[in-house]
């Protein structure tokens, strides 16, 4: 089925937001502090250090390249499920290619497919403010992982919790993720990337944990986290100058294309979060090969006409246009 052209933003936008303080004296975060989560955190990058030093040592390299898929896939299931898909309804998905990214989550370990898109609706409705959770006027720490590490500002309660999420509820393959989340995570985060290279290739159970488990896992979570703090800091603004979020390359190759940011809260609602097509964009590029096949359909997209309306308005018209793939 051919993509959605959009014409103007539907329900879930950036400018929906109600009034909403930006400050960093009314909540003292180090008074909140979940030590719990500081040991936990600090615990793992010690152990993903090990796990990168036994790459260097004993571990074979079937092992780290089995590593290195298991990024990719994880990350897939953030970029092109709980991210695009669920979190922003950009385009449909049949079931089959639902349960897919629902394993991918899990493989992923960063919140269930609802807890994770609650809190990036809420990101989006009200970024830079204090019902943010990754609110980046705090700092690249905190809205890197330091939100992580402490209790959430009252407004991210008070208000986030006003964000519908009936849709996703509506899903079965959300509802049962949800569910059986922690049963999920520990045999698909932790027992399948250790067991596989020990069953097929002999590698040690020791270095299939450290490295295809725990070095993979904090490699991906990283990733993830600076498209909170690199690609709100750090970047090009060519859609709109008014807002925090940027363009920033080295972040789209790190998270298989979400780091084109200023274009991604400009339109939240483009299936490919950029105006590029699959340039620096391997999800983009992997939706639109399933969209042949049918298990991708409905891709909502910005014309070319609304981004340069856009990019006249709020930003410098700079960049010449590429058309995504089904417009050539």
């Amino acid at each position: 089925m051919p993509p959605n052209v959009q014409t103007d933003a539907p329900k879930l936008r950036d400018s929906d937001s109600e009034e909403v303080e930006t400050t960093k004296e009314n909540w003292n975060c180090f008074d909140h502090i979940i030590w719990f989560n500081v040991f936990w955190f600090t615990g793992l990058h010690i152990a993903a250090i090990y796990g990168a030093y036994l790459c260097f040592t004993d571990t074979k390299i079937l092992t780290i390249l089995f590593a290195v898929f298991l990024y990719h896939i994880s990350l897939f299931g953030i970029t092109a499920g709980v991210h695009r898909l669920w979190s922003h309804r950009a385009f449909k998905a049949r079931l089959p290619f639902r349960i897919i990214l629902a394993i991918c989550n899990s493989i992923s370990y960063q919140n269930s497919i609802y807890e994770w898109g609650r809190d990036h609706r809420v990101h989006h409705k009200y970024t830079e403010t204090d019902a943010d959770p990754v609110n980046s006027v705090r700092g690249f720490f905190f809205s890197h992982c330091g939100w992580l590490m402490c209790r959430k500002h009252p407004d991210v309660k008070r208000i986030g919790g006003k964000v519908d999420l009936s849709d996703m509820l509506a899903d079965p393959v959300v509802y049962y993720q949800r569910k059986y989340y922690a049963l999920s995570v520990v045999l698909f985060c932790f027992i399948m990337p250790t067991v596989i290279p020990w069953y097929f290739w002999g590698e040690s159970l020791w270095n299939a944990y450290f490295v295809a488990v725990i070095l993979r896992y904090i490699l991906a979570l990283n990733a993830t986290w600076f498209v909170n703090s690199a690609a709100h800091m750090w970047g090009y603004k060519p859609y709109d100058i008014n807002i925090a979020p940027v363009e920033n390359l080295s972040v789209a190759a790190l998270t298989l294309g979400e780091g084109y940011h200023n274009f991604h809260h400009t339109f939240p609602w483009d299936y490919s979060t950029s105006e590029w097509g699959w340039n620096i964009n391997l999800t983009t590029f992997i939706l639109d090969q399933l969209a042949k096949i049918g298990w991708v359909y409905d891709r909502r997209y910005a014309t070319r006409d609304l981004i340069e309306k856009r990019k006249s308005r709020t930003g410098p018209n700079t960049d010449k246009y590429i058309p995504h793939e089904h417009e050539y």
